[in-house]
């Protein structure tokens, strides 16, 4: 319960946290199944806040996915619940940018490919990423 008190989680990643701290597996699955039916282990809900948190610190989709797979999300609930989340992501990606880069655009091919780079890994996609930064600056 003290860990559900300070924030969700999923069904997997509690149970690799209580069975690293010691407790019987044989124990885990049917609390973990009280837990949920209780509705104090909650996957939705889980998700909902994962996603909310992700997107605050400008994640895109890409990673915000990869990192729910990680913690034994399904797939397509993770997919689910970033499209709940109802973010126009390419306003996103340019609000990451503007935060890491300042309001200038690229100046030249070498700094578009680096906030290229940068946005890609913060897990958008080579569309929103191109929709963000535009076109790449002509050689000149």
């Amino acid at each position: 319960m003290d860990l559900l008190a300070r924030r969700e989680h999923s069904r997997v990643e509690l149970d690799r946290k209580l069975s690293r701290r010691g407790f019987p597996p044989e124990l885990l699955g049917p609390v973990l199944d009280q837990l949920t039916a209780e509705r104090l282990l909650d996957e939705s809900r889980f998700v909902e806040s994962f996603v909310s948190t992700r997107v605050r610190r400008g994640q895109g989709p890409v990673r915000i996915g990869a990192e729910l797979r990680q913690r034994g999300v399904a797939e397509q609930t993770g997919e689910q619940g970033v499209a709940a989340a109802e973010v126009d992501w390419v306003v996103r990606a340019r609000e990451t940018r503007r935060g890491k880069f300042g309001e200038a655009p690229p100046a030249d091919r070498r700094e578009w490919a680096r906030q290229a780079r940068f946005l890609q890994y913060r897990g958008f996609t080579s569309e929103q990423i191109r929709a963000a930064l535009g076109e790449p600056p002509q050689r000149g």
